[in-house]
């Protein structure tokens, strides 16, 4: 059995249906209200207070216009008011990875970021469900968490923005390295902590923490990693079994179609589609490029059917990578946008 992992995501606090995808509780509900950014400061006002309370008591009882205009802080009463209206949307949807596609096909606008990063991180947990291989666990972290790039020794690492942010603000480098922070660092002041074996148990007993580094590098057990894990979510997401594989170059004169998995990739991506110059120093930027094959092409574009789709993943001006899996949604060539949701 795998070991459990993302504990901190929520994901017990689910209930699966027949295909596993994830149902919502009262409970996984009280686990947002627990958020700092919900829980009342000790200034609030006794309404918000009482309002606070009454929803944990019962997460999903409605809130009528007049208990939020009751609060003596108009800026609590909008916070409430994104809150509601974010759980509102999701429980009109039967299970997490439809309200998901749904939020990002109608539009994410007034969608706090965190609450969509939590909700990321609870359906990758359930596409990963068993994966036995760490390497693509640790890849699968980059769906739902900001990435900062290096290249160091022919080693291509990704290692958490926010880890590394954090630990450049206490001065304690010694695990992910001057490397992931500092322009100018040198190779004596690397000490990186990267992610060595396959195993999950030492991943799984680490893996709340977000600290180990994966290097995706050609021919690097992480570079395959990635695609495992975008085979993963594209099959529990979509419904849609792909296979993907790690390449070098796009050496197709009958390029189709493409995904780019960032903002960045895309802008790249599209100028080469359409044939524009693109300078060896952006170029440079694509950190991995896959090529997916669907396995039954029935609901696929009959234009594109058995056609490649290539992917693509880049890091932006200052080595960040931000992956948008929202982009694997809306961007392959389905013919129904819904797929099997």
């Amino acid at each position: 059995m795998t070991p459990d992992f993302w504990i901190a995501s929520g994901h017990q606090l689910c209930d699966r249906d027949e295909a596993g995808r994830l149902v919502p509780t009262p409970d996984l509900w009280r686990a947002f209200l627990a958020r700092p950014e919900l829980v009342p400061p000790e200034e609030a006002c006794g309404a918000e207070r009482a309002l606070h309370a009454a929803l944990l008591a019962e997460p999903l009882h409605p809130v009528a216009p007049a208990t939020l205009a009751a609060l003596a802080d108009p800026d609590a009463a909008e916070n409430w008011q994104v809150f509601l209206t974010f759980r509102d949307r999701v429980m009109a949807h039967p299970t997490l990875e439809a309200a998901w596609l749904a939020l990002y096909r109608e539009g994410v606008a007034g969608v706090p970021p965190l609450f969509l990063q939590m909700l990321t991180q609870l359906i990758a947990r359930a596409a990963m469900e068993g994966e036995a291989d760490a390497y693509a666990l640790r890849a699968a972290e980059c769906l739902f968490r900001p990435q900062r790039a290096a290249i160091h020794q022919g080693a291509l690492l990704l290692a958490d923005e926010e880890v590394v942010a954090a630990r450049a603000a206490d001065g304690d480098l010694g695990a992910l390295g001057r490397l992931l922070t500092e322009a100018g660092a040198t190779p004596r002041e690397v000490e990186l902590d990267v992610l060595g074996e396959a195993d999950p148990a030492a991943y799984a007993a680490r893996s709340d923490a977000h600290d180990y580094a994966l290097d995706i590098a050609e021919g690097r057990p992480g570079q395959q990693g990635l695609a495992r894990a975008l085979e993963r979510f594209i099959r529990h997401v979509l419904g849609e079994e792909v296979t993907i594989r790690p390449t070098r170059l796009i050496e197709d004169a009958d390029w189709s179609w493409h995904v780019g998995l960032d903002s960045e990739a895309t802008g790249i991506a599209n100028d080469l589609w359409n044939g524009q110059a693109v300078a060896q120093e952006r170029l440079a930027r694509i950190l991995w490029l896959g090529v997916l094959e669907f396995r039954e092409t029935t609901r696929v574009l009959p234009r594109l059917a058995g056609r490649p789709v290539y992917l693509a993943l880049a890091m932006n001006p200052a080595k960040l990578v931000r992956m948008k899996p929202q982009n694997l949604a809306t961007g392959l060539p389905l013919i129904a946008a819904e797929a099997a949701l």
